[in-house]
């Protein structure tokens, strides 16, 4: 089997997005991870949904022993503070999102279509336990960047022309990276522009459910 990018490579790769003085929220799961690979020249400005604004990365293996429970991220992970960072109730961090002051957030998917439709809170049960803040994030950031691996643990596809799962939001999603590919979403669908090492572009379109468009320069994902 065919080596892929790990998770922690998906979100080093989506960091490189981010410029100096931007204002990030990162979902849960694989964005967590992006707050380990901020350069440390480049200010970011760190958002959480539960009200907190200016953290640092997250607890490392080494200093569990000194976690409290009482600073966590959006996925529940304890992160190291930083000079000025502030806590707020949620209603204000919801203002900030809805008020379009996000200049990115990270999210994960269940799916994403063609056209950047995103699903990525409900398999369709009644067991789901809610959205959560993914739908003001998704409309409200002013780019939406996904992070996932390609497939289902079952090789099925999660970029598809039509998403089978309950949307979260229309049509915003700006960038996916993937531990294939890094795609951009433009008006003609999905174009491909950096590829996982030693995989073929036949390879990657083989567990796409939809067509990609091959950029002129694609290249090899560099991290």
């Amino acid at each position: 089997m065919k080596k892929r990018l790990s998770i922690k490579s998906i979100a080093k790769r989506a960091v490189m997005e981010f410029r100096d003085g931007d204002h990030v929220n990162l979902g849960v799961g694989i964005p967590n991870f992006c707050s380990l690979f901020i350069p440390k020249e480049m200010e970011i400005i760190l958002h959480a949904e539960q009200g907190v604004l200016g953290y640092g990365p997250l607890i490392s293996d080494e200093e569990w022993e000194k976690i409290d429970f009482d600073y966590v991220d959006a996925g529940i992970r304890p992160f190291t503070f930083k000079p000025g960072m502030c806590f707020f109730d949620k209603a204000l961090s919801f203002d900030m999102v809805r008020g379009r002051h996000i200049d990115i957030t990270v999210l994960g998917a269940l799916e994403v279509s063609e056209r950047g439709d995103l699903a990525n809170w409900s398999y369709g049960s009644v067991e789901d336990s809610g959205i959560g803040g993914s739908m003001d994030l998704a409309v409200g950031a002013k780019m939406v960047i996904i992070t996932m691996e390609h497939t289902t643990k079952k090789g099925k596809p999660k970029l598809v022309k039509e998403c089978r799962y309950p949307l979260t939001a229309k049509e915003c999603v700006d960038i996916i990276v993937t531990d294939l590919a890094f795609i951009e979403v433009s008006r003609e669908g999905l174009l491909l522009k950096e590829i996982a090492p030693g995989w073929s572009v036949k390879e990657v379109q083989a567990l796409t459910d939809c067509n990609l468009i091959v950029y002129d320069g694609l290249k090899e994902i560099d991290i």
